[in-house]
């Protein structure tokens, strides 16, 4: 069965794309951003999707189509409500069982953080315990992150949804990374710094650098949330 993570983040902006882009190069997986809201160009390309290809060096085939599909650039409840269509959460499990038919590992990305609305009555993070994919949560280094991670993870937590490990994206924070290990107990995966140019060979770098392949070969749907796992890295 294919090794599956589904990547979100304490707020919007905080770095998923780079992040997904990173395992998608570097565990030679398959990318998935089930709703994209909005579309908003810049150097590397006017969706996620278009951004991890270029960013990562993957090959459109490799990248999987939206499920929604929005041109607003705002939160998926409004800009479904604008344009007519019903985000129906119920689709999106169906898919990712068919997806794991597969070996190679999928990289699925979220639309903002865990508490965005995909519709007036659901959550993103109430559609993440439906689909029981372990998470993996991008957060930030600079000041207010510990706040924001561990409200995350304890939203995750009261909804037992797997939670894989951390992220961090930003300049080194050791007190800050130590802190968030220390009172979260779920893994510190690694940490992307701030990157002067991204693209296929600065992120396979990182990866080598502040990852660990084995960390990342498996993605168990049952995590002992009392625990404190390694590794840590700072």
């Amino acid at each position: 069965m294919r090794t599956k993570f589904f990547v979100t983040g304490t707020d919007t902006e905080v770095g998923k794309t780079v992040v997904s882009a990173m395992l998608t190069a570097a565990l030679d997986g398959i990318y998935w951003k089930p709703i994209q809201s909005g579309i908003d160009s810049n150097d590397y390309g006017a969706t996620d999707r278009e951004r991890v290809q270029r960013m990562g060096g993957i090959s459109e085939k490799n990248t999987l189509p939206e499920a929604y599909f929005f041109e607003h650039p705002l939160s998926p409840h409004a800009a479904s409500e604008i344009e007519g269509v019903d985000i129906d959460p119920r689709r999106l499990r169906p898919a990712v069982e068919e997806l794991s038919s597969s070996d190679r590992p999928l990289i699925m990305e979220g639309a903002g953080g865990l508490m965005v609305p995909l519709s007036k009555q659901v959550l993103l993070i109430d559609a993440l315990a439906g689909l029981r994919v372990p998470v993996i949560l991008v957060a930030r280094t600079r000041l207010g992150t510990i706040n924001h991670t561990l409200l995350s993870i304890e939203a995750l937590k009261q909804r037992e949804i797997p939670i894989h490990g951390i992220v961090f994206n930003g300049d080194e924070n050791s007190d800050t990374q130590l802190s968030i290990a220390r009172f979260a107990k779920v893994p510190v995966l690694g940490r992307v710094p701030t990157l002067p140019e991204i693209n296929r060979d600065s992120l396979l770098d990182v990866f080598e650098k502040e990852f660990r392949h084995q960390d990342f070969e498996s993605s168990s749907e049952q995590m002992d949330f009392g625990v404190q796992f390694d590794p840590i890295r700072v």
